[in-house]
């Protein structure tokens, strides 16, 4: 299937490493220009080799978010997409309730929804004007259930980030802009998500694996793939969706 992204500009944050970074290169090789966003500079130099343009910022501050969405459009003049693949687990692990505390809580929202929500507020005027537009959030299948993180803060977050994908969807579909997020299973993607895989141990690991249909961990590059397609004019229908990347989990 041709995508053909030529002429577009799309914005993909939390692109240092992982599934961002994937994202980020599968759109420069279905034709367009991205521009990559992180916190973590040093870890988005690479992509400069595909001719991403870098810019780092603080997204879970809605001030350092709408500057750096205004550095994007002063350098690209437009955005014709974004994609929110900021969040993770900032370094937590799974913790009874009681020992959780207000900066581990609200650091997990800020990363996951905040981000994204500001994003959009500074994207989403280039996007009006031009009577079209692609919004691609990563949610996670923590999202949709309970979290094999064990983190109350991420498994929240990511329901939140599902409820803001639709909420966007209804508010922006009448401006010619779809909104929908891929929902990944497991995937060993960065350093938080090898720790985590690690910390399961021997006989979880086989259990998780084994629930799903297709026996195997996910990669980025499942995820960039189903991201890309959302972009295109291919999925000019589809909006206000949650779809699930994940194997065929049970």
């Amino acid at each position: 299937m041709q995508l053909d992204l030529e002429g577009k500009v799309f914005a993909v944050t939390g692109a240092a490493q992982g599934i961002g970074a994937a994202i980020a290169r599968q759109l420069v090789a279905e034709g367009a220009t991205v521009a990559a966003i992180d916190i973590d500079a040093k870890g988005m130099e690479a992509l400069q080799a595909d001719g991403i343009t870098l810019h780092s910022g603080d997204l879970g501050d809605r001030e350092g978010a709408l500057a750096v969405c205004e550095d994007v459009l002063a350098l690209h003049g437009k955005v014709d997409g974004l994609v929110t693949s900021a969040g993770g687990v900032r370094g937590q692990v799974g913790r009874p309730l009681e020992e959780i505390d207000t900066a581990d809580w609200q650091a997990i929202f800020q990363a996951n929804v905040d981000a994204a929500m500001w994003c959009a507020q500074g994207f989403v005027p280039s996007m009006k004007a031009a009577g079209s537009g692609r919004i691609a959030t990563i949610s996670s299948g923590a999202g949709l259930k309970p979290s094999l993180t064990g983190i109350q803060a991420y498994a929240s977050a990511k329901h939140a980030l599902v409820g803001l994908t639709r909420q966007l969807a209804l508010e922006l579909g009448p401006c010619g802009i779809t909104v929908n997020s891929v929902a990944p299973g497991f995937i060993l993607s960065n350093p938080s998500t090898e720790k985590q895989w690690e910390a399961f141990g021997a006989e979880k690991q086989q259990a998780i694996l084994g629930s799903i249909h297709m026996r195997r961990l996910g990669e980025p590059q499942d995820i960039a793939d189903t991201v890309a397609f959302l972009c295109s004019d291919k999925a000019g229908w589809i909006t206000g969706q949650i779809i699930s990347v994940d194997g065929g989990h049970a």
